[in-house]
């Protein structure tokens, strides 16, 4: 049987890309299996044996998959990179009073990145993950991204900063498939990760725990400032503005008449200003660093749906171009807690249109 091409398949060492692997071997492809080293656990300031992902466990399961399916396998060195794209990145959004998603650069300057030349390099057509979205090609030739077909895992949201380029040489087959059949699929094939729990904290933060990881980080201690309401009378002291993060309710040690959350945060001043509940929400956004995937840029106001989180359902939005690489985005009903730094991607049924960086 004749190759389909070639693939370079970004393995974890988790149930999904080694299923990712199975499938495209299955269906004829020549693969080749990678795991990326993205950081040691002493740079996250976490002991040796603390489990986080790149692990050495990590890399003897996607090993053992690879050697079940006869690929070669790679492990591949790539901490400076994600030391510079994905960490300092985090560091700087936090420090500036922003909430970054890390996961977001991974994929755009790592997975999509680095592997996706180190794929070229090695002479493979495709690169592949295991990704729950899809990708298909239009009528006009334009490809597309799509949310998955089990839409709790949906992962379209972190992909928004594909390229046209980039969507035509990756494979995403988990995008058709359930958890479920995923991990049966594993189980049939015996695989060692078939039970494996999926993670799910930023990986260099696995106890969830940003400010401390911050501070073993940079080495800084962030000083306390004022907590402050919408007037800008003084209502307490905070413990470092990068504790806080906008619509946070718990931990904020502050009396009111009301309960008061998390409304902004300004690092120039060192203040976080804090509101009641229904002072969170807004209708309008502004967005940066704009990447358009299932359509060229529109060049007049288009109805689209919109995440700013996440697994937030999709709300119904008016998108508007307002400069070169600049929208804004007017919602039909306001949303909460709407975060500089965090992503809105926008939608037109399961197709990405694209997205951008809220402002």
């Amino acid at each position: 049987m004749s190759s389909k091409g070639k693939v370079l398949i970004a393995m974890s060492g988790g149930v999904d890309s080694s299923v990712t692997a199975w499938l495209l071997k299955e269906q004829g492809y020549e693969c080749v299996g990678a795991i990326m080293r993205l950081y040691e656990n002493e740079t996250a300031g976490l002991s040796q044996d603390s489990r986080t992902c790149c692990s050495l466990e990590d890399v003897e399961d996607a090993r053992s998959v690879a050697r079940r399916l006869e690929m070669p396998f790679y492990v591949f060195n790539f901490k400076d990179d994600f030391s510079e794209n994905v960490i300092r990145r985090f560091v700087d959004a936090y420090e500036q009073g922003r909430t970054p998603n890390p996961c977001i650069d991974c994929n755009r300057y790592l997975k999509f990145g680095g592997l996706y030349r180190r794929a070229r390099e090695l002479g493979c057509d495709f690169i592949a993950t295991g990704h729950y979205a899809r990708i298909s090609q239009a009528s006009n030739g334009r490809w597309q991204l799509k949310k998955a077909v089990d839409g709790p895992k949906d992962q379209s949201y972190v992909l928004y900063s594909l390229t046209q380029e980039q969507l035509a040489h990756t494979l995403l087959p988990l995008g058709e498939l359930t958890k479920a059949q995923v991990r049966e699929i594993a189980e049939a094939q015996g695989f060692v990760n078939a039970r494996k729990h999926d993670s799910q904290d930023i990986c260099f933060v696995p106890d969830g725990d940003y400010a401390a990881f911050l501070e073993r980080y940079t080495g800084h201690s962030y000083p306390p400032g004022d907590f402050l309401d919408e007037a800008g009378n003084r209502l307490g002291t905070h413990k470092g503005i990068i504790r806080y993060t906008i619509g946070q309710r718990k931990g904020l040690g502050v009396s009111a008449d009301e309960p008061v959350y998390v409304q902004k945060k300004d690092a120039a001043s060192n203040t976080v200003t804090l509101a009641p509940n229904d002072r969170l929400f807004t209708a309008d956004l502004d967005a940066d660093d704009v990447n358009w995937l299932s359509i060229p840029a529109p060049d007049s106001p288009i109805r689209v749906t919109a995440r700013t989180r996440y697994h937030q359902p999709e709300q119904p939005a008016v998108l508007r171009i307002t400069g070169p690489d600049r929208i804004h985005l007017t919602f039909d009903v306001p949303q909460r807690a709407i975060a500089a730094g965090q992503a809105v991607v926008f939608y037109d049924g399961d197709a990405v249109l694209g997205g951008a960086t809220i402002l």
